[in-house]
């Protein structure tokens, strides 16, 4: 694994966005994995801004999301589809046609769950996949679990994730408690990992998945079986790792 170190939020999410950019620059076709919620907003809002200064072109550009809330359209602002439009694809110059997202409104698990694979498959599998990390190691929504699932699936949220989400609903009844995600097998094929976390409140999990025994009780922690993986994260974030990583090589 690389490690990125960064100061802050801000230098975080200009560090993930410059190596997003050089893959989107390198693979002008590149097919990016793309992840939902409030830690990849900052780099989003970089993207953007290089868009907008005619340094990155997203013409050629397909993307593919994690996942999606199951039972909530596309046109529901807490929709990942109505985050993605909103905080990237509706400001850059992106084929939306060529921007997959789980649909969350086939009612069918099963067919949901097989065309999300499908089209990765067809795509020609991830160049580079974009990760944010859960407060219990779930990355997508791929909870703690007694195995590592394969293929998208429907997977029934934990209350803490059902409880971190909260604040972008009304009121916690109105979370949805199912999603589909991609599955780790999908996960893991992709060519490049790109994993962002900032600050304090994720020090310990970030020790945990990646000093710690690699355990589906951790999802994120087979990450530490991949061949490229770069862990961008801020001082507060890497607090844990670094003073246990140190204790273990001293």
């Amino acid at each position: 694994m690389q490690l990125i170190q960064a100061k802050d939020y801000d230098d975080m999410s200009r560090k993930a966005a410059n190596i997003i950019s050089a893959q989107v620059i390198m693979k002008p076709d590149c097919v990016l994995g793309l992840a939902t919620g409030s830690t990849p907003l900052g780099t989003y809002a970089n993207l953007i801004d290089w868009h907008k200064k005619g340094d990155l072109d997203f013409s050629k550009v397909s993307s593919v999301n994690l996942d999606e809330y199951r039972g909530l359209p596309a046109d529901n602002d807490q929709s990942y589809r109505y985050f993605m439009k909103t905080n990237l694809f509706d400001q850059v110059n992106i084929d939306q046609s060529k921007t997959y997202v789980p649909d969350g409104m086939e009612p069918d698990s099963d067919t949901a769950c097989r065309n999300h694979d499908n089209i990765i498959k067809e795509m020609g599998g991830i160049d580079l996949q974009l990760l944010g990390l859960g407060l219990n190691g779930h990355i997508g929504f791929n909870e703690p679990a007694s195995e590592f699932p394969k293929g998208t699936h429907c997977v029934d949220l934990t209350q803490s994730t059902i409880e971190a989400n909260s604040r972008f609903f009304a009121s916690i009844d109105e979370v949805p408690t199912q999603a589909y995600t991609m599955g780790i097998q999908s996960i893991m094929l992709a060519n490049k990992i790109l994993i962002i976390a900032s600050g304090a409140n994720k020090a310990e999990i970030i020790a945990k998945a990646f000093l710690g025994p690699v355990t589906p009780e951790v999802p994120a922690s087979i990450l530490q079986m991949h061949p490229d993986v770069t862990l961008v994260a801020d001082e507060a974030a890497l607090s844990v790792y670094l003073k246990q990583k140190s204790e273990m090589e001293g």
